[in-house]
């Protein structure tokens, strides 16, 4: 379990495919604000956190290691690729 929003962050990067360079320029911050972030010398401003939610497609709340509920944000995907998520979510809760 991640306990705190340095570790979340490096988490949904590398979970991503992202390194720190490629979530900066996403940002508009530089690289070593991010590795700040990853080692907990500083926080990110609400501005970052929010537009990190939308580059992870996460709640701020599972950003924030508030909870462990993942919930990812399908709305920008089409109707199609819409039904698949839901048919692939069915398969694994039988």
């Amino acid at each position: 379990m991640i306990h705190n929003i340095a570790d979340r962050i490096r988490y949904l990067r590398d979970k991503s495919g992202y390194t720190q360079t490629d979530l900066a320029n996403r940002l508009g911050i530089s690289r070593s604000a991010v590795n700040s972030w990853e080692m907990s010398l500083s926080s990110p401003s609400i501005a970052n956190i929010i537009e990190m939610t939308e580059v992870f497609h996460v709640s701020a709340d599972y950003l924030l290691s508030l909870t462990d509920k993942l919930t990812v944000d399908i709305s920008h995907l089409n109707t199609d690729e819409q039904e698949v998520i839901f048919k692939i979510i069915n398969c694994f809760e039988k």
